[in-house]
């Protein structure tokens, strides 16, 4: 795995031209407006006709120059033409599907996909008469999935939770063929180690909450297209009044600033997590794409540049309780939601609501860790000793 070309540099470079004057400050001032002013009712006339295409800064609900220069960093991180920035991930992930379907519409979803997808095609796509149904994880039926309606097919690649990895290329192809757009969750690629895009996606969704924040202070949503498509999902963001805070937008540009330093970190302490569980007596299996064992390595070697801090694994006591208490037992792991921040998390995971393709039931519970920048050996003894706990019941 080679790194997406001179990443470091253009972490550091992109998202400050925000011009103030002949000098400049390394970071780019905040700037909190909503109300923005012109010199004459012609200038407002002007701004607010062009500003369907163009970028330009008529009032706080339409953007701010922080989100500006946020959706620049990530546009070019993504490989795309142009990013837009909403509240959460999933208002992101919401916004992509309600701008691309309408009633009638067909959509094809991933059984990998963030959980509160299948909670937001309940609640949104019932009511709206535009169906959905689901194909397997590792993309196996997909093309039998397909329907004369189907106008989006939306993945997630690696999964949520266990991993699976797409052969991304091939479900593009498939999807265009069949006249539907293809939109890439690509949080776990932060758009360093995964770009959808180059492989045939149209949309890219991300959530900046994670690695390109990497404190955990701020949530936020981006979405990232091809120029064909850019105009309905800029103009539903628009409609909706979607936008986010100077100051949020501030945050994560100062964190993406150290991405490409805090990534390999990550990784590495979660490669040696990794390693050193799939070899203890206790635990039942190990998910993570970087392992040479796992059903997704060849694809994840084709098609990514790294893995990052994420991994889940399963206990061969099979009881939800085993899992329980050893997650009570951590005494480094938060137990908390979300991950991509400097410090590392656990939570239990039910697969048996995360998917309905894949049969889950019957099957130990799973525990997922984010794998932070603390000393791998430290994380390691305090896994040893919940394990510990755990046979010693």
């Amino acid at each position: 795995m080679s790194e997406a070309p001179h990443l470091a540099t253009r972490l550091i470079l992109n998202g400050r031209d925000m011009a103030i004057g002949p000098g400049r400050p390394v970071n780019p001032p905040l700037v909190r407006a909503s109300t923005i002013l012109f010199d004459s009712v012609a200038a407002l006339r002007d701004a607010r006709a062009r500003r369907g295409n163009e970028r330009i800064l008529t009032y706080g609900a339409r953007g701010n120059p922080n989100a500006f220069a946020l959706e620049d960093m990530i546009t070019d991180l993504e490989g795309g033409y142009r990013t837009r920035l909403f509240p959460t991930g999933l208002a992101a992930i919401a916004q992509t599907l309600i701008a691309f379907l309408q009633p009638g519409d067909h959509v094809l979803i991933a059984d990998s996909v963030y959980e509160p997808v299948r909670h937001f095609a309940r609640e949104f796509f019932d009511r709206y008469r535009i169906d959905y149904s689901f194909f397997a994880a590792d993309g196996e039926g997909m093309p039998d999935g397909l329907r004369p309606n189907t106008r989006l097919v939306y993945a997630e690649s690696p999964g949520s939770l266990v991993y699976e990895v797409l052969d991304l290329p091939a479900l593009a192809r498939l999807a265009h063929a069949h006249g539907a757009l293809l939109a890439v969750d690509n949080t776990w690629g932060a758009g360093v180690l995964y770009r959808p895009l180059e492989l045939g996606a149209d949309i890219v969704v991300s959530a900046p909450t994670k690695y390109l924040c990497g404190h955990s202070d701020v949530v936020m949503g981006a979405v990232t297209t091809s120029e064909a498509v850019w105009p309905r999902l800029n103009a539903s963001g628009d409609a909706h009044g979607m936008t986010v805070s100077p100051d949020d937008a501030w945050l994560v540009l100062r964190g993406a600033r150290t991405l490409a330093a805090r990534l390999p970190v990550h990784a590495a302490g979660a490669i040696a997590v990794a390693g050193w569980l799939a070899s203890h007596p206790a635990v039942g299996r190990v998910y993570h794409p970087a392992l040479p064992d796992d059903p997704g390595h060849a694809l994840w070697q084709r098609d990514f540049y790294g893995s990052n801090g994420l991994l889940s694994f399963a206990l061969r006591d099979q009881r939800e309780a085993s899992a329980i208490a050893v997650i009570d037992a951590l005494r480094l792991f938060g137990i908390g939601a979300s991950w991509g921040g400097f410090e590392s998390l656990v939570t239990l995971a039910d697969m048996r609501h995360a998917r309905s393709v894949t049969d889950w039931s019957g099957r130990s519970a799973v525990i997922r860790l984010h794998i932070g920048l603390e000393a791998v050996d430290s994380l390691i003894g305090d896994l040893e000793q919940a394990l510990a706990s755990l046979t010693a019941r």
